[in-house]
């Protein structure tokens, strides 16, 4: 018998009560994975984090011509090229 996943009132409370085991926490004493399936979320916003990265200004001169080419901003080429990266390092 699996135990019961207590309700939470938010994400941080969720956050709380899956992290509170530390390193070993075990969510197969609160989940059947054999019984997993995928799913998506179409709706769902992913968390955005803010980072500082260097770059050289010739690569950013470049971003700049690209985002204005498409007219996008000038993060979004960026995104793209290492969301495409990230996904090409995945499959090997």
């Amino acid at each position: 018998m699996k135990k019961a996943i207590p309700k939470s009132k938010n994400e941080a409370e969720e956050f709380e009560f899956w992290s509170s085991n530390g390193p070993r926490a075990d969510s197969t004493e609160y989940l059947d994975w054999s019984r997993a399936g995928r799913t998506k979320f179409p709706n769902l916003r992913p968390t955005l984090r803010t980072i500082s990265v260097r770059l050289p200004t010739a690569m950013i001169e470049d971003l700049k011509i690209l985002a204005n080419q498409r007219e996008v901003p000038c993060q979004s080429p960026l995104k793209v090229f290492l969301a495409e990266r990230l996904e090409a390092e995945r499959r090997g």
